[in-house]
């Protein structure tokens, strides 16, 4: 993450990480403050065990784009609404404006929940041990939506839909 003031928003990449059983680390690695630090972290990552940087930022949030312009691993990008921020579409258009050549996976504003998710999946494309935790994972979504169906049905509220 670009300041550890990012700490909030990215916690729950890190808690769906642990969850799943995968191995990572946390840093602050400012692509403006640290340009060297942020280029030998980028440069080191796949020797460090890396399969995937989801990287955090605000404002201007050149990270995402800055670590995935030096590496061949994939990036996702966290948008962080930052103090500094206008509304937080200065940091979603940064990170998702990338130039054809140089992509990073972009989920929305504050959604490092999704940037876990995804890295799980993209890490269970070539780990079955992964892939099973990421099926049972979304069964489970999915039982709690047919019980929220069903829940609903015993309201009294109109519903005729039933798949």
């Amino acid at each position: 993450m670009g300041s550890d003031s990012d700490l909030p928003v990215m916690e729950p990449a890190a808690a769906v990480l642990k969850a799943i059983g995968i191995e990572y680390e946390i840093t602050v690695v400012s692509a403006h403050r640290t340009p060297l630090r942020m280029i030998a972290y980028a440069q080191k990552a796949k020797e460090r065990g890396l399969k995937v940087i989801i990287a955090g930022a605000g404002g201007a949030a050149h990270l995402p784009g800055m670590v995935a312009s030096i590496t061949a691993l994939p990036v996702i990008g966290v948008p962080v609404k930052s103090s500094n921020s206008i509304d937080g579409w200065d940091s979603v258009l940064s990170i998702l404006q990338m130039p054809n050549g140089v992509p990073v996976a972009t989920v929305a504003l504050n959604a490092a929940k999704n940037a876990g998710i995804l890295a799980a999946q993209i890490i269970g494309a070539s780990d079955d041990a992964v892939y099973q935790k990421m099926a049972a994972y979304k069964q489970e979504m999915e039982a709690e939506v047919l019980q929220k169906v069903e829940r609903l049905k015993g309201s009294g509220q109109p519903n005729t839909f039933d798949a």
